[in-house]
């Protein structure tokens, strides 16, 4: 088995775990603050991460470059929208309804990572993807029927328009971090060209990097408009560092898997997630989810079953 497929599950896995502790955490927190703390606190941990791995290994980081660093900046904005957003969809309708439109990603970074990378995917892998998108339009219609008008309506709801840019700003992330380690590929010793000598290493150097970029990004912004939630994400560390702890685990899946896979492939895989988020739904926030909510789901599963079928 490839070391990125149980890589992708175990980030999928961190991922929704840290999602619903931040949706608990909405009642102390504004989003921004919710989202500020996911990157605050995730920056000792991926060092530590880091630190750990090149002591393992003995290698040390790679040295960071122009490219590199840009990638980083490029992908942290786009998580810090996306995450943002996501927050935002929660509000609307429940939590793993939200995530679900937020999923659009793997559709969307499919797209752009076959004109950007040229990264390719069978045509049975499409129809995959269109099977997940057929999935989400069920969650966000809701029972609500197929008609045209209702449809059209379905998809300028708060909720999707959320959701569905919230997926924008996460492909770029996904995009953004892909790039990133790429610019490592050209250093001396990389025994695969395009690929650091050290994936992992260059994978935790891009985690500790985004998450500082993210951090100065996002604390800028609410120093200027948000000083009280910014207070807000320093006195409530006690609940808030474990929103970092679970960040920092599942980010730092997430981006080994990109720097030894596919961007479409990983995405794609990553929407196991929505597994996950139907049992954290039911049985951690106790929502309770609709006959069409779990069928929406299941094609979403279904989607990626194809795709790995195709594989």
């Amino acid at each position: 088995m490839p070391l990125w497929l149980p890589v992708t599950i175990a980030a999928a896995v961190f991922q929704t775990w840290r999602t619903a502790l931040q949706q608990r955490l909405r009642s102390e927190l504004s989003v921004s603050t919710a989202g500020l703390v996911r990157y605050l606190y995730a920056i000792p941990v991926g060092a530590l991460f880091l630190t750990a791995w090149c002591a393992l290994t003995g290698n040390l980081p790679p040295r960071p470059t122009p490219g590199f660093l840009l990638g980083c900046a490029v992908g942290g904005l786009g998580q810090v929208v996306g995450t943002s957003l996501l927050i935002m969809a929660f509000g609307y309708r429940n939590f793993a309804v939200g995530t679900a439109y937020s999923k659009t990603d793997a559709v969307q970074a499919a797209v752009a990572a076959a004109l950007l990378f040229h990264e390719t995917l069978r045509p049975l892998a499409w129809a995959g993807i269109l099977v997940g998108v057929v999935g989400v339009l069920a969650l966000s219609l809701a029972g609500r029927g197929l008609h045209p008008a209702t449809l059209l309506r379905a998809t300028v709801q708060p909720a999707a328009l959320c959701g569905l840019g919230a997926g924008t700003g996460l492909a770029i992330a996904a995009l953004g971090i892909k790039a990133a380690v790429n610019q490592l590929g050209s250093s001396p010793g990389s025994p695969v060209p395009g690929l650091p000598a050290d994936p992992i290493a260059a994978a935790l150097l891009a985690l500790v990097t985004t998450n500082v970029l993210q951090t100065l990004m996002q604390g800028s912004y609410m120093a200027i408009r948000e000083p009280k939630g910014l207070r807000d994400a320093f006195t409530r560390w006690r609940s808030a560092m474990w929103v970092g702890v679970l960040s920092a685990s599942g980010s730092a899946c997430w981006f080994t898997a990109f720097a030894l896979a596919p961007v479409a492939l990983v995405r794609t895989v990553g929407q196991v997630e929505m597994i996950t988020t139907l049992l954290f739904s039911r049985y951690y926030l106790r929502e309770t989810l609709r006959p069409a909510d779990v069928a929406g789901l299941a094609l979403i599963i279904a989607g990626v079953i194809l795709v790995l079928l195709a594989r």
